[in-house]
């Protein structure tokens, strides 16, 4: 298995985890508290449960292969957007605060590496 597999394979499984996990199934309560802060408190849990499903959706994307680099755009452009509000408008929420930005960070760049430099 070649590097760019391994990524691929990294990459749906954060967004698996994140989006099944932390969010449809709410094991991780501090996301829905993100989307109520941010979106409002009237549809937190439907909205959150529909972020988790798209979330799913990208790691079947992501696995697919079906336009790739269209594909890495599209997580570069949703990872920055999604932490640049999270940043501004929840940073007591995060999970590692202002480091989230850092780590958010890297992943933009492994994305950008392994769709273009790979």
């Amino acid at each position: 298995m070649n590097m760019a597999t391994v990524l691929g394979y990294l990459f749906a499984a954060v967004w698996v985890g994140n989006g099944l996990f932390c969010k449809v199934l709410g094991w991780v309560p501090r996301h829905r508290a993100i989307v109520a802060r941010i979106l409002g408190e009237a549809h937190a849990d439907l909205i959150t449960r529909a972020i988790g499903v798209a979330e799913i959706c990208m790691a079947a994307w992501i696995l697919s292969g079906i336009v790739p680099r269209i594909n890495a755009v599209t997580q570069i452009v949703i990872i920055a957007i999604m932490n640049i509000f999270e940043f501004f408008l929840v940073r007591d929420l995060l999970l590692w605060g202002r480091l989230n930005a850092v780590f958010a960070f890297m992943l933009i760049l492994l994305i950008y590496y392994k769709e273009f430099c790979l």
